[in-house]
């Protein structure tokens, strides 16, 4: 798709779009539409409108809408045969429980004829859907889902959009380092899930090969409300904290942190952070540094779809908010399939699987490759974090500014935050 009809597209905007993306229209298969040369292709998925990730599957889902919605807007895709396949969905809500997602994909595959899918959000429930797309055969791709081990499991059919787990807070010790050499004492608190623990255990072992002191090592169960147990843990000479989970106990817990006095010079954490609406806490968020798959202010130079700024303008004028890294990961979603089906010329599961696996470009999220080997095929190898920290502006209003890597920073890190 050329640069110039994502810019077109940005002036048809989006009447039809319904709040929260919680209404994508379902469709037929890929059967001959009354269109003589045209198909449709449904792509299927669970999206967790209840439950704990509402808000991060929400904003997942917005993306991915607002690319399918582009692309049908301005015309579909073109196949080597000459037809041209647009692209409607079909879903249901997983209620951000796992025990749902493979009973629900395996109806998206059987009954509803899906010809591909897309993850739900969460290294877990991903994770549970992943089985079922390899099961039947089918294309996934992946988002809003980090954990490496997914990857790990001989699968063939199933390609990640974020940056692994394994990479996801390497960076946030890097920029520590980088500032403070002698800042030695590490807690690492993270909550009891798949993504985190294995997003905990890859920085352990990092932060130990980098001469780190692990002071804490420990976990808190999802839906913990009331962290003053394992906050009492950390020591008072604690030089950084590091860990949590995802938006919701991401905000409490650094707002209990604020509230209990815990005086770390660096605090990063999971998820959280790089929510517009993580600055709610106040001045609890002050310094928080989160890892971010995409922010807003980056500069990615895309060889392949939107910029970064038709991407925010679009998705401003759809939802009447500014796009987080979830609403980008959706979106870029989309965009891979997209890429792959025009590269393969066909809605052919074989094509489509080898121009994923040929995949190696830049969009406005950053580069996307996959690892093609036997022991990791899928795994994200192109794309990496980027690093935010709530400062202040002129005025004194929190905002979020980028500070590692360096090439890509916005602002010199608030250090020590306390």
């Amino acid at each position: 798709m050329k640069r110039t009809i994502f810019a077109t597209l940005s002036l048809l905007l989006f009447a039809s779009l319904l709040l929260a993306a919680c209404s994508p229209a379902a469709g037929p298969t890929t059967n001959q539409s009354s269109a003589a040369n045209e198909k449709t292709a449904v792509i299927g998925f669970t999206a967790s409108l209840t439950g704990k990730l509402n808000v991060e599957s929400t904003r997942q889902n917005n993306g991915f809408k607002l690319w399918m919605d582009q692309v049908n807007n301005a015309g579909g895709i073109k196949l080597a045969d000459g037809s041209v396949v647009k692209f409607s969905s079909k879903f249901y809500d997983d209620e951000s429980n796992k025990d749902r997602v493979q009973e629900l994909y395996t109806k998206l595959v059987n009954e509803d004829k899906a010809d591909f899918l897309i993850s739900p959000y969460s290294s877990g429930l991903a994770d549970a859907s992943a089985v079922i797309a390899e099961q039947y055969g089918k294309v996934m791709i992946t988002t809003g889902a980090a954990s490496d081990g997914t990857y790990q499991k001989g699968y063939t059919l199933v390609y990640q959009a974020y940056t692994p787990a394994s990479r996801y807070l390497t960076g946030s010790l890097d920029a520590l380092a980088n500032k403070d050499p002698n800042a030695k004492k590490l807690a690492i608190i993270h909550e009891n899930d798949k993504f985190s623990s294995d997003v905990a255990t890859a920085l352990k072992k990092y932060a130990e090969n980098k001469g780190f002191q692990i002071v804490v090592f420990e976990g808190y169960d999802t839906g913990t409300t009331d962290f003053a147990p394992i906050i009492n843990k950390i020591p008072a000479d604690v030089d950084s904290v590091m860990g949590g989970g995802h938006f919701a106990d991401g905000q409490q817990f650094a707002k209990a942190m604020f509230e209990k006095g815990i005086k770390a010079k660096f605090i990063s954490l999971l998820v959280a952070p790089p929510e517009p609406t993580f600055a709610e806490i106040g001045e609890a968020a002050y310094g928080i540094v989160g890892p971010s798959q995409w922010e807003p202010q980056a500069t990615f130079k895309a060889d392949y779809g939107p910029s970064g700024k038709e991407f925010i303008d679009a998705y401003k004028a759809a939802y009447n908010e500014d796009p987080s890294y979830h609403a980008a990961g959706g979106y870029v979603a989309g965009l891979i399939l997209q890429k792959a089906i025009e590269r393969a010329g066909s809605l052919g599961t074989d094509a489509v699987k080898a121009a994923l696996d040929a995949t190696d470009m830049t969009t406005f999220y950053g580069p996307i490759k996959f690892d093609t080997t036997a022991g990791s095929h899928g795994l994200q190898t192109g794309h990496e974090m980027v690093f935010i920290q709530w400062q202040k502006d002129a005025s004194g209003a929190l905002v979020k500014q980028v500070i590692w890597p360096l090439a890509g920073k916005t602002a010199e890190p608030v250090y020590p935050i306390r």
